[in-house]
């Protein structure tokens, strides 16, 4: 058993300003925790560091036009509004095409590797950029590296692809790129578009003519905590996964649902985001023979939550995953809390209290917000795949 990690100090050259939400930061503190944790040097960890991706790999999910954009405000600092390069989102810097291509070839290598049997599992956590269009930057991300991972393994043949979305916002470019494609199931569990950018993402969203039934949509209430987001976990995504039997599974684990997130608003713990990626790899295994891979995304609670999260994505691609009341290494802590100023974390989790999640088939309450979003959006997309939206 092999899990693929790309990781590469260069990855940190995506980087669009000190005052930016989109920090390197976060890919320099989750790695020196996951090197701290020993994930790194596990047998079977191979740690990869990809070189930028080709114009023909980028325009998997770009126009050439864009791509050309890219590479002229890379090399010159200009502006192209049209493009979405250069507003307060997507600030141009210096660089950009050669950065953002290298998180592109990271999750299209990785994808790859899993469709041909070169790895079980695939971990890009500088990927996820989801929010990108074909011809323009959008919510801090410049290219679709999904969007072109899962291109990638059609075009190498793969006969269906899910993408599972977990982030506090919507998954709207995946979702755009696949629209009208019945080869690829997208679901995204989100914060409701009324509360939050990008404002997409509603029950009703199913794709296209010839793909109805094909992008699930989620939109949850704010401040949706734990035991109500891995119950709408649990009445999305297995059903939908078993019904529909990919070949290859691409998730995004932006952890910017968590409670501290300071651009969002559900209360979500790192626990029930480590719960889910725990369901989602066993899913995994069960419905597409392992092939996984798993990016990264969102997430701005830099000191306190995206190490913690995405180490235990990469434990668990790893198959060695950690205990939630497993302590955080005392040098990295104290490292982190000397650069931040303030106190980190003493565990791997935030003590939550995670209690079994009860089946939406055991009942619905339609006086809960939580249990009403489930309900809209299994209605909408349930009988698309021969689900039953109260039963199954």
């Amino acid at each position: 058993m092999h899990t693929r990690v790309v990781w590469s100090s260069s990855l940190l050259d995506y980087d669009f300003g000190p005052q930016h939400p989109m920090a390197p930061l976060r890919l320099e503190a989750t790695f020196g925790l996951a090197t701290e944790l020993g994930l790194l040097d596990l047998p079977q960890v191979d740690p990869v560091s990809p070189e930028p991706a080709s114009d023909a790999v980028l325009e998997l999910a770009h126009t050439p036009g864009y791509v050309a954009a890219v590479r002229h405000c890379s090399r010159t600092g200009d502006l192209d509004l049209d493009h979405g390069l250069g507003n307060d989102d997507n600030p141009v810097f210096r660089g950009m095409h050669e950065a953002a291509a290298r998180v592109v070839a990271g999750s299209v290598d990785g994808a790859l590797a899993v469709w041909r049997g070169e790895a079980d599992h695939a971990v890009n956590l500088a990927g996820g950029m989801h929010h990108a269009m074909a011809d323009h930057a959008s919510g801090f991300c410049v290219y679709n590296d999904a969007v072109a991972a899962i291109r990638a393994v059609l075009e190498a043949g793969a006969a269906r692809d899910d993408y599972n979305d977990e982030a506090a916002h919507n998954g709207d470019g995946v979702e755009q790129a696949f629209w009208d494609d019945p080869r690829v199931l997208t679901i995204s569990i989100h914060e409701s578009g009324h509360s939050l950018f990008p404002g997409t993402g509603h029950p009703g969203d199913l794709g296209g003519t010839k793909a109805r039934g094909s992008a699930i949509n989620l939109a949850l209430p704010a401040r949706t905590a734990d035991g109500p987001w891995l119950r709408a976990f649990d009445a999305l995504v297995p059903p939908l996964l078993r019904a529909f039997r990919p070949d290859v599974v691409v998730s995004q684990h932006g952890c910017d649902a968590h409670v501290l997130d300071p651009l969002t608003n559900l209360a979500v713990s790192v626990d029930a985001q480590r719960e889910s990626a725990v369901i989602l790899h066993d899913l995994v295994h069960e419905v597409a023979d392992g092939r996984w891979l798993a990016l990264g995304g969102g997430g701005y609670a830099v000191a306190h939550v995206v190490p913690r999260v995405w180490s235990h994505v990469i434990a668990i691609a790893a198959h060695a995953p950690i205990d939630v009341t497993a302590p955080v290494p005392a040098r990295w802590a104290a490292a982190a809390a000397e650069q931040w100023g303030m106190p980190i974390p003493p565990t791997m989790g935030d003590g939550a209290a995670l209690l079994r999640v009860r089946p939406f088939s055991a009942g619905y309450d339609p006086a809960d917000d939580v249990d009403r979003a489930i309900l809209a959006t299994r209605t909408a997309c349930f009988p698309w795949h021969g689900l039953d939206p109260l039963l199954d």
